[in-house]
C-alpha cells in the first residue's frame, strides 16, 4: 500500500523551530520530486518548498525562503522540512507529496501522492 506519513506537526512559540518527517512506503523516493505544502484555515493550498527527483535542487516561495529549507534521505525514504524563525502566519496543516520524476512540484495537481498532514500552530 502506498503511503506518506508525515509528523513532527505541534505547537511552537514564534521564533521557534520544528522539524517534519514524511516518510514513504510502498513505493521508494528516489525517482521522485518531493514537496511540502501547506493550507490555512480559510486559505487555498499553497508549496512552501520543492526538492527535485533528479539534481537536487531545492524551490522556496519568498514567504519561506531563508527560514524552512528541505531535504530528503533517500536511504531511509523519508523528506524532511526544517521550518525556523516560525511565525503566526505558518500555522497550517502540513502535507508532502510526491511526483514521479517531477522537478518543481508545480502544478500542485500534478504530485501523485499526498500524506493526510500534520498540523503545525505557531502562536504564543
Amino acid at each position: 500500500q502506498v503511503q506518506l506519513v508525515e509528523s513532527g506537526g505541534g505547537l511552537v512559540q514564534p521564533g521557534g523551530s520544528l522539524r517534519l518527517s514524511c516518510i514513504a512506503s510502498g513505493f521508494t523516493l528516489d525517482y521522485y520530486a518531493l514537496g511540502w505544502f501547506r493550507q490555512a484555515p480559510g486559505k487555498e493550498r499553497e508549496g512552501v518548498s520543492c526538492i527535485s527527483s533528479s539534481d537536487g535542487s531545492t524551490y522556496y516561495p519568498d514567504s519561506v525562503k531563508g527560514r524552512f529549507t528541505i531535504s530528503r534521505d533517500n536511504a531511509k525514504n523519508t523528506v524532511y522540512l526544517q521550518m525556523n524563525s516560525l511565525k503566526p502566519e505558518d500555522t497550517a496543516v502540513y502535507y508532502c507529496a510526491a511526483e514521479l520524476y517531477g522537478h518543481t512540484c508545480h502544478p500542485d495537481y500534478a504530485m501523485d501522492y499526498w500524506g493526510k498532514g500534520t498540523l503545525v500552530t505557531v502562536s504564543s
